[in-house]
């Protein structure tokens, strides 16, 4: 009886001892080194008093601003003129395909909302940094041409019209002596308005951001962050890429700037890290707060039928919304495996990809990432088979005359 019980007692204080490892083992663990994001955040400048003799003005023109701008501030011009936000440019790269390196870049690259800005100067480049941008003589060698208002503007009164030009009536002097660091305004004031309107291009960047809660955006809601604060500038060149118009992700900006690799308490998270993204778990939905386009048939356009901006325009076509979309995952390294260049040759009978993201399960530097994906019907050459960049805008433009065939002649002339 007593040798009974005490293989009883041994049995339970084994069963005992591999319950408590395995709870040891699955523990969360502390991490070796706290992550402290604070100390990773740049330092903004002090405000300066603007109300100099130089900015007292008055100003005719913005081209008259930045000149006084440039007298304080020599060198930010010709940084600026080297700067993307101006150029619009990336590259050149080399693209498989291509017998001579490609520019990329808002400036050259088509897309399937709004498709491209040539021949349509004067709208797009309403959120160009930079005055004058009508046509393809723009000079982009002259300091006075940058738009120094649209980033450091803190009224909120500042607004621009077609080709960047300060819209009439405003007290320019005024606007330039209370000029700051960019704050969430300046910098929505275009990227929440891509592809012509509140929300529609993006889908995780629209006017809610402006004064957001902190469901929406932790950062910006309950810190007060400022979009610089993680596209840090330097020299004026802001950090962050985007596949839309860029082959590289050089100056890309990460969570890692200021956090850990490994940030969690719980190991058994941390070792996602390695593959998984922190936007792929902290992003689950986009266009929580606004709906984002994810469809554009340019097809149905010219139609004189009842219109409404979320689901058919005569000018545009017809559109596709949705909110709280869950996005697409794939693996992504960073680079673009499949960008489509002006004049590449397309299969009618397919679906043309603009830009596939580069990576795979089986490269070591991807990740699983997530994207909206936006899905359209636009024009092309129906003999040499390639994407179009209609004239959309002005005279002989599609809006003016509805007639396609007219539209796409003055954009291959353009």
């Amino acid at each position: 009886m007593t040798k009974k019980k005490s293989m009883w007692i041994v049995g339970a204080v084994a069963t005992l001892a591999i319950i408590v490892l395995a709870i040891v083992l699955f523990l969360p663990k502390q991490i070796s080194m706290a992550d402290n994001p604070r100390a990773h955040l740049p330092k903004h400048p002090p405000h300066t008093d603007h109300t100099v003799t130089a900015l007292k003005g008055p100003f005719e023109s913005g081209h008259e601003v930045t000149q006084a701008c440039l007298e304080c501030h020599p060198e930010a011009g010709d940084q600026m003129l080297h700067s993307s936000h101006f150029t619009w440019e990336h590259g050149p790269y080399d693209v498989e395909g291509h017998d001579e390196p490609v520019y990329t870049g808002k400036k050259h690259v088509i897309n399937n909302f709004c498709i491209g800005i040539t021949p349509n100067w004067p709208p797009c480049t309403a959120c160009h940094a930079g005055y004058g941008w009508s046509d393809e003589t723009f000079d982009f060698t002259e300091p006075t041409n940058v738009d120094c208002l649209v980033c450091h503007d803190t009224t909120g009164s500042y607004i621009k019209k077609n080709s960047g030009y300060p819209a009439d009536g405003l007290d320019l002097a005024s606007i330039a002596q209370q000029v700051g660091i960019p704050s969430r305004e300046n910098c929505g004031g275009c990227h929440f308005n891509g592809g012509g309107g509140d929300a529609v291009k993006h889908g995780d960047l629209d006017t809610t951001l402006t004064h957001p809660k902190d469901d929406l955006d932790v950062h910006m809601g309950r810190y007060d962050f400022v979009c610089v604060d993680c596209h840090r500038t330097e020299d004026h060149e802001i950090g962050g890429r985007s596949i839309s118009v860029s082959l590289d992700d050089e100056n890309q900006i990460a969570c890692t700037d200021c956090h850990l690799e490994t940030p969690h308490q719980d190991d058994r998270i941390n070792v996602h890290t390695a593959n998984v993204a922190c936007q792929t778990c902290h992003i689950p939905e986009f266009a929580r707060k606004k709906s984002t386009k994810v469809e554009w048939d340019w097809s149905k356009a010219g139609q004189d039928i009842p219109q409404d901006p979320h689901e058919y325009l005569k000018i545009k076509g017809e559109f596709v919304y949705e909110d709280n979309v869950v996005p697409d995952y794939t693996w992504y390294n960073g680079g673009v495996e499949d960008r489509y260049i002006l004049g590449d040759i397309i299969d009618p009978a397919k679906v043309t990809v603009i830009n596939q993201p580069a990576g795979n399960i089986d490269d070591p530097t991807a990740k699983i990432w997530p994207f909206k994906v936006h899905h359209a019907k636009q024009i092309y050459d129906t003999e040499y088979n390639y994407l179009l960049p209609p004239k959309t805008y002005g005279e002989g433009g599609y809006w003016t005359n509805f007639e396609w065939d007219e539209a796409a002649r003055l954009g291959a002339e353009a």
